[in-house]
């Protein structure tokens, strides 16, 4: 014997009657703080900001690099 049944309703209805908590304002809450957070860092996105950064470390962050790729090639010369 197989039985379905199709209940159609809102998540809302389905929350109220599962006696789940209602979460929508924390989301709201934590979707807006992400998005404020998004906003004032949007900045750091731009490749010419990235650019900038990357070579205020001068020829360090090249050399860390390159030492990274070595040890993960199992090259221990350098």
């Amino acid at each position: 014997m197989k039985v379905k049944v199709d209940i159609d309703c809102t998540p809302e209805e389905a929350r109220t009657f599962f006696g789940l908590p209602n979460v929508t304002p924390l989301n709201d809450a934590l979707v807006e703080e992400m998005t404020k957070r998004m906003q004032e860092n949007i900045g750091a996105l731009e490749p010419e900001a990235l650019m900038r950064n990357w070579m205020s470390f001068g020829g360090q962050m090249q050399d860390q690099f390159m030492s990274l790729m070595r040890q993960a090639s199992g090259d221990t010369k350098g």
